[in-house]
């Protein structure tokens, strides 16, 4: 799908007490957000009827805005109500992107930091195809995930997203879907846009959450239910060489879920058994936890 062709799906967006149809004007030029950056957000989606984990990124999103000096004005449970009334507005036959979010309005102390008192709410859903999880190719970007210490990586902040976009761009310009981006140390933290993981003689690896990056909850949820069919995953540091002698590498996150990784840097890979293991589990548990 195109950028355009993105940018007039189906939309519809809440603030401030309402419904509207589209992509509503929300910030101006003198508004906190739209000069320094002072967003959050959370994905969630809806898809073949159901929304898996729509609470847990509810409450994300309100951990995130404190995270980032705002201060949330919705309860998750608010969230989860309001989703459920706009997802009314959709045929069903799209999958959806849920997307709640807060800014600041104004600025704080010489207008730096945000005033929490200032933050506003929306919540967007749009219709959003999921990919088919035929797979796509990495490779590894010159640019690093940044520490706590530079960035508010304990946030789903707007702010750290162009560093993602570059990383990606930079792939793309080499003939490659997204790219492995390493932390500081050197080691792999996810790729531009979702967690990921790799298969090593029938053991799962991924990641260590170090701060760098988000510790997803698609990732936790795949931990989980692999976990329960048996297969053990083990949270470590690890290297590109890692990657690039594993037997099978796929990726989640919230906007596809499970998705095999089919080549890194020159090396082709098949769609492997534990990735088709772990997105059957992911639908079978999402479909089973809805009529439960």
């Amino acid at each position: 799908m195109s950028l355009s062709t993105a940018a007039q799906t189906k939309t519809w967006t809440f603030v401030d007490g309402d419904w509207y149809e589209g992509n509503v004007a929300v910030i101006g030029p003198r508004s906190h957000a739209m000069w320094l950056g002072t967003s959050v957000f959370d994905g969630a989606r809806w898809f073949e009827g159901v929304a898996p984990d729509l609470d847990l990124h509810s409450q994300r999103v309100n951990t995130s805005a404190i995270a980032l000096g705002l201060k949330p004005t919705m309860t998750p449970e608010e969230i989860v109500s309001l989703t459920w009334d706009g997802l009314k507005k959709f045929d069903g036959n799209t999958a959806v992107y849920i997307r709640p979010m807060y800014w600041a309005e104004h600025g704080g102390y010489m207008g730096v930091p945000a005033d929490p008192a200032s933050t506003r709410f929306c919540l967007c859903l749009y219709e959003a195809p999921m990919i088919a999880p035929t797979g796509f190719s990495v490779t590894v970007s010159p640019f690093r995930r940044p520490t706590i210490e530079t960035m508010p990586t304990n946030a789903k902040a707007g702010c750290l997203y162009p560093n993602n976009g570059r990383a990606i761009l930079e792939a793309k310009m080499r003939g490659f879907d997204n790219a492995l981006v390493l932390d500081m140390l050197g080691n792999v933290a996810e790729t531009g846009s979702s967690n990921i993981f790799l298969v090593k003689d029938g053991h799962v690896f991924t990641p260590a959450p170090n701060g760098t990056f988000l510790s997803g909850i698609t990732r936790a949820r795949t931990i989980s239910l692999l976990a329960d069919y048996g297969f053990r995953t083990t949270e470590k540091a690890l290297s590109v060489r890692e990657f690039l002698e594993a037997d099978e590498i796929f990726s989640t996150g919230n906007h596809s879920k499970v998705v095999p990784v089919i080549k890194i840097e020159d090396r082709e890979l098949q769609p492997g058994p534990v990735a088709r293991k772990a997105r059957e589990l992911y639908w079978d548990w999402a479909h089973a936890s809805a009529s439960a």
